[in-house]
């Protein structure tokens, strides 16, 4: 794999280790004298962000570092405030997909103070072109927030997640140096790079006709075959991590096309009972993969393909319960265990979790269409 390499799909990107080290050459390109960084308060102690402030050294900075684990509409409009307070000209988003899914969005607050996240009429006929410029570093390698053109924020009266779509949401610029997951811990590791699988095998089993991304979420799928469990075991070892961010930034574009069930549970997961949205893909995947294989046999072949696993003379049942085996496998070998029970749901959370997932406009793309029964079947197999 290639060190360093710089290319745009349409988000320009610049790939390798110590690019960050440029980013004040960056800001100068972009007119940048006073970014907003918006990160999460865990983030500011760990070496990441060490790495920032030393790339930025010279640059005068401030920090917005209230962003929750399942960002809030207040943490868009405090971003937003501390943007305006300080007299800031540009955003740098650094985290996984909650800072960088604030720092996305709460540039529409800045151009526009009464926007309503759940107001999409109000998206859809708004001019959108005075949007701060935004440069995205991703610090997990999974969810592809920095190439997307959507955020997710919980809505505190309702507990729904609000998805915020919109091309103008694009960065102007994402960095990938992998020394900057070095220091993510192994759990989140994995649970990031379980993230990006799901958006692999959920955007490819889509429906929806988007034959790049099909191709993109199968290299991302083979990355993440040959990246993850190495990542998980060595964090140290920079060519796995790299491998991750890309696989991560394939799994992000590739669901542009389109999501599916599994994002549809993990959501209300996350939002009703607080799990870490890859943890919560993680743990509903491979019982999605079996109800949609099911209904659907050989969905899943390529995916047992693109992992290197040797299916294709298999019968599609066979091919699909190999594919669905090396997927359990992989949750396995990064360390986690499977059960939503051992992360506090409980029985009564089963009816209102189907509710919310049947709400929740993922599963629309999903190859096989769902009602509320299904979703609390699935949930109660996998209490």
């Amino acid at each position: 794999m290639r060190t360093e390499a710089a290319f745009s799909f349409p988000t320009p990107v610049r790939f390798g280790a110590d690019v960050l080290d440029e980013i004040e050459s960056d800001l100068r390109r972009f007119q940048i004298k006073r970014p907003l960084v918006v990160c999460d308060k865990f983030l500011t102690e760990t070496d990441a962000f060490r790495l920032l402030e030393d790339a930025l050294k010279n640059t005068p900075t401030t920090i917005f570092r209230d962003v929750h684990p399942n960002p809030l509409e207040a943490d868009v409009s405090g971003a937003a405030q501390a943007y305006q307070a300080a007299d800031c000209d540009g955003i740098i988003g650094l985290g996984g997909g909650s800072a960088l899914d604030v720092a996305k969005v709460c540039r529409l607050k800045i151009q526009c103070s009464d926007f309503q996240l759940q107001d999409q009429t109000m998206l859809e006929r708004g001019q959108w072109d005075q949007l701060p410029q935004f440069i995205a570093i991703p610090t997990t390698a999974g969810t592809g927030s920095e190439v997307g053109r959507s955020s997710v924020i919980t809505l505190e009266s309702t507990n729904a997640k609000a998805v915020i779509f919109h091309a103008n949401l694009l960065a102007d610029l994402v960095i990938l140096d992998p020394r900057i997951t070095v220091s993510l811990p192994a759990k989140l590791t994995a649970a990031t790079g379980l993230d990006a699988l799901t958006h692999c095998i959920e955007s490819f089993t889509s429906p929806v006709t988007q034959p790049l991304c099909d191709g993109i979420a199968l290299e991302g799928i083979h990355l993440i075959a040959k990246h993850l469990i190495q990542s998980v075991k060595n964090g140290s070892d920079l060519e796995a991590r790299g491998g991750m961010q890309l696989a991560a930034l394939m799994g992000g574009i590739a669901f542009q096309k389109d999501l599916g069930a599994t994002h549809s549970m993990a959501h209300p997961l996350s939002s009703l009972c607080g799990l870490h949205h890859g943890l919560a893909n993680a743990l509903c995947l491979t019982e999605v993969m079996r109800w949609n294989s099911g209904k659907q046999p050989g969905l899943y072949r390529r995916i047992g393909l693109s992992a290197g696993l040797n299916v294709i003379d298999l019968a599609d049942p066979s091919a699909d319960s190999a594919a669905i085996n090396w997927v359990d496998q992989l949750i396995a070998e990064s360390g986690i265990k499977l059960g939503l029970s051992h992360y506090g749901v409980k029985q009564e959370h089963i009816a209102p979790l189907a509710q919310l997932a049947v709400k929740d406009s993922c599963h629309l793309t999903n190859p096989i269409s769902m009602e509320e029964e299904d979703f609390r079947g699935l949930y109660q197999t996998l209490l």
